[in-house]
């Protein structure tokens, strides 16, 4: 079916533009006033450039962020509880929404409910932004009329997603910048510093030690097989990344995320902390035990961890109780599967699954506290290292050489 562009008001009297499919012009005006939109014009949309000003704007706008989305949740709250239609409402956040890519969406959104879908429906078409847990808790905000309480338990959600995603970033940004610099010191080193001994050291004819021919193999490598290092570069992480983005490599880099020193056990609880906050809000949202574990399963961040989640979906198929789960899953602490416990008998799961999320944010928050500390040590001993072979290699040769020559001297 032709595409048609139209520009139509609201109830409320507002503007509202967008594309709607349809038979012809008649159809569209139709379906514009079924869903109580009045349309001032109706025109084909002839999609001159279409495809390139959308490739265009995929190259240059930014990339819809949590950020984007918790600005968006706290908007729609704020407009739904004002009882702002919601087509208004989109309209009116697309004019002022600075993000393009969020623009795009929401004109599509608001096209979308003037053909006719639910909300949850129109959402439902773009994946890449809206997960499944937004979806079925929008849904569920649809159906039982508190929209804007979806939105708010949303925007709560993403904001403390976005905070320890902060925290995480800002305890590892030291380790980051410590390791950036040596990496590019030992470029520097082998391309300008090590060659220029080299040319010394072949000039007196020194007898090198192994750890001298091994820098200066090294440094010729470096600065004769540049292609290669690009290459293996460019491979390694695509590779990499194909690999863990695979069924089987998403499994096996999940469970070794959570095992890994140090770093290991902040992810591995910001993910529970994620699983419990999430499998909080979708059964107090009146989400079903089963549906739910489903959903939070496609929520967290990891695919192991997701499997894990399922199998205690597939126990309580079985009949088996949260708590039973819970113990099979080998997830959980013994004082959170107390806390599980307790919310099963008194039927309060959703409110002591906060308390869980609580309790494992202060942990993730603790941890992170103490992970300068722990790396620290880890990186001086790398630094150490590096500096001996260096001193071994470059320094040892100078020693014997001017011992060489002192000797002749005599």
């Amino acid at each position: 079916m032709p595409l048609y562009s139209f520009v139509a008001r609201d109830a409320a009297g507002a503007e509202i533009k967008g594309t709607l499919e349809g038979i012809n012009e008649n159809a569209v005006a139709e379906a514009l006033i079924t869903r109580g939109v009045f349309p001032l014009r109706i025109t084909v949309d002839t999609g001159k450039n279409s495809s390139e000003k959308s490739f265009l704007k995929k190259i240059f706008s930014k990339k819809i962020s949590q950020n984007d989305l918790l600005m968006f949740c706290r908007q729609m709250y704020s407009l739904s509880k004002a009882g702002i239609p919601i087509m208004s409402a989109l309209h009116g956040l697309s004019e002022t929404v600075e993000n393009q890519q969020l623009v795009d969406v929401l004109k599509r959104l608001e096209s979308d409910l003037a053909g006719g879908l639910p909300l949850a429906a129109a959402m439902s078409r773009y994946p890449k932004v809206f997960n499944r847990l937004f979806v079925s808790l929008i849904n569920v905000g649809e159906n039982t009329g508190r929209l804007e309480e979806s939105f708010q338990q949303l925007a709560d959600y993403i904001s403390l997603e976005v905070e320890t995603k902060r925290r995480v970033k800002s305890a590892l940004r030291y380790p980051a910048i410590v390791i950036c610099f040596v990496v590019a010191a030992l470029v520097i080193l082998n391309i300008w510093v090590i060659p220029v001994f080299a040319q010394m050291f072949k000039k007196f004819g020194a007898d090198l030690p192994l750890t001298t021919r091994i820098l200066i193999g090294s440094s010729n490598f470096f600065v004769n097989y540049v292609w290669a290092i690009v290459l293996i570069l460019v491979a390694v992480p695509t590779s990499w990344i194909m690999w863990i983005r695979s069924e089987k490599g998403s499994r096996w880099w999940g469970k070794v995320q959570i095992k890994l020193p140090v770093v290991g056990s902040i992810l591995f609880r910001s993910q529970l902390a994620r699983f419990a906050r999430s499998f909080s809000i979708m059964l107090n949202a009146g989400v079903g035990l089963n549906t739910a574990l489903t959903l939070v399963a496609g929520a967290v961040d990891n695919a192991y961890l997701s499997d894990k989640i399922l199998g205690m979906c597939a126990g309580v198929e079985r009949g088996e109780s949260l708590y039973q789960t819970a113990v099979a899953s080998d997830m959980f602490s013994p004082l959170v599967l107390q806390m599980m416990a307790v919310g099963g008998e008194t039927g309060q799961v959703d409110t002591l699954l906060l308390e869980v999320a609580d309790y494992y944010d202060r942990e993730v928050d603790f941890e992170l506290k103490g992970l300068t500390a722990k790396i620290e040590p880890i990186l001086l001993i790398i630094v150490a290292v590096i500096v001996l072979i260096l001193a071994l290699g470059i320094f040892t040769p100078m020693w014997d050489m001017y011992g060489a020559m002192s000797g002749k001297n005599k």
